[in-house]
């Protein structure tokens, strides 16, 4: 007989929040990438005078490849900016970039937020692979202590989440507070550089209530479960 899981339908807004953030952070970058700073300077040559302004002379900047694919690598201390942003004068790349150079001047100035984040890495890297097949092991056998260890696992994953959102709420704030004081882009361009950093945010956002909502369908599987 045909099993219908309603609980999948929980999973469907997060999902759907997903897709419109990655469209939106997309056609965002797109838009102002088409429109270049008045001061011409490129992305790269922005974030070494942030990272320099801010004491972090040892941050090495380099390119890496794909789309939107910036980051800044604590372990390393290197900042990667990616091809459509690294040698780019446009607002939006240096929009992006400003934003990573805000996380490494959150690691230098020991941003707790940050700190916590990089300590639970590799704990919810292990509970994000673990979890179903705990979880599901514990469905087939009816152990409920096992059941419990699962859902404990995947809910690591929603305590990143939830983790991430300062972390990158403080660097675009850092990002737009010191391209403004630095006079990098004009009032006008802030706010075109402000939409890109908006829209990239909205996809924390979305991962954050995706995984809340899986969260809540495991916790629902396990209720029902236990009634039967």
């Amino acid at each position: 007989m045909f099993y219908f899981d309603w609980t999948m339908l929980l999973v469907i807004p997060g999902l759907l929040l997903g897709l419109w953030a990655q469209f939106r952070v997309k056609s965002t970058f797109s838009e102002y990438s088409r429109v270049l700073s008045r001061r011409g300077v490129t992305a790269d040559q922005v974030s070494r005078e942030l990272l320099n302004q801010s004491g972090n002379f040892n941050v090495q900047i380099s390119s890496v490849a794909g789309d939107l694919t910036d980051h800044y690598d604590p372990s390393t201390n290197v900042l990667r900016l990616s091809q459509s942003v690294n040698g780019n004068a446009s607002i939006a790349a240096i929009g992006v970039a400003a934003h990573e150079c805000g996380h490494a001047m959150q690691q230098h100035d020991g941003y707790a937020p940050l700190k916590l984040r990089s300590a639970i890495v590799p704990v919810v890297n292990l509970g994000s692979h673990l979890y179903f097949p705990i979880f599901l092991a514990g469905l087939i056998f009816s152990w409920e202590p096992l059941i419990t260890v699962g859902i404990l696992c995947f809910a690591l994953t929603l305590v990143f989440s939830l983790v991430t959102l300062p972390v990158e709420f403080d660097a675009s704030r850092r990002a737009v507070t010191l391209l403004r004081q630095g006079g990098f882009l004009g009032e006008d361009e802030i706010n075109g550089a402000q939409k890109v950093l908006n829209a990239a945010a909205m996809t924390y956002v979305a991962a954050a209530v995706s995984s809340a909502l899986q969260l809540l369908r495991l916790v629902l599987l396990a209720r029902s479960r236990r009634d039967n």
